[in-house]
């Protein structure tokens, strides 16, 4: 036993090999992640995010405050002291901050509808699935039904068996009627001690 042990630890590599083979990326192992030049960020936070300004900017709150700062901005620019104006008669200061805002707005409001849209495509899908259920579980209460009223309509109801002891009752009166006094079992039974006492 002790000369395979040496054998084996013969076979093992050692030197430049052990080396070279770590080196190689190993299939049961995770890569390390890569370094990367752009910033990192949550898509699902920006998409709420935009969600929100775009929710914003859908309201009547913003028309209001921003039509407020646009007055406020034009009359500070006209009737200011001319040291203290910073965008003169043309507004193109003015103008190229609206146009930022709609260059900004317009792309946010694309996104949250997207995100939107997403949802409303999952939604109709489980809309979809759960009608699918819903259909397939009214089929087999259907056929449940069917079959029990045909399972029924071979079962003696109360009402049947109601019928056919009148009709029975009835049958045995006109005998009566016919036949003349039909003693039933019952009266013999009630009469046969006084038919034994008549007898002696």
């Amino acid at each position: 036993m002790a000369p395979d042990r040496e054998s084996t630890r013969e076979r093992t590599p050692t030197g430049a090999t052990a080396a070279t083979r770590h080196r190689t990326p190993r299939l049961d192992q995770p890569r390390p992640p890569r370094r990367r030049i752009l910033p990192e960020w949550d898509p699902e936070a920006f998409g709420r995010l935009s969600e929100k300004i775009a929710r914003f900017l859908g309201t009547g709150r913003f028309i209001v405050w921003m039509t407020v700062v646009i007055i406020l901005w034009v009359v500070w620019n006209i009737a200011a002291p001319a040291n203290l104006r910073f965008d003169t008669y043309p507004f193109i200061f003015l103008t190229l901050m609206l146009s930022l805002q709609a260059s900004y707005a317009a792309p946010l409001i694309l996104l949250a509808q997207n995100r939107q849209d997403d949802r409303d495509r999952v939604n109709l899908e489980q809309d979809r699935k759960q009608n699918e259920r819903s259909i397939a579980d009214t089929e087999y209460l259907t056929r449940e039904i069917a079959a029990l009223r045909m399972g029924l309509g071979e079962v003696a109801t109360r009402d049947w068996i109601r019928s056919e002891l009148q009709d029975v009752v009835k049958e045995a009166d006109e005998r009566r009627r016919h036949d003349g006094h039909v003693v039933f079992p019952a009266e013999r039974s009630e009469r046969s001690p006084g038919r034994d006492a008549d007898d002696r």
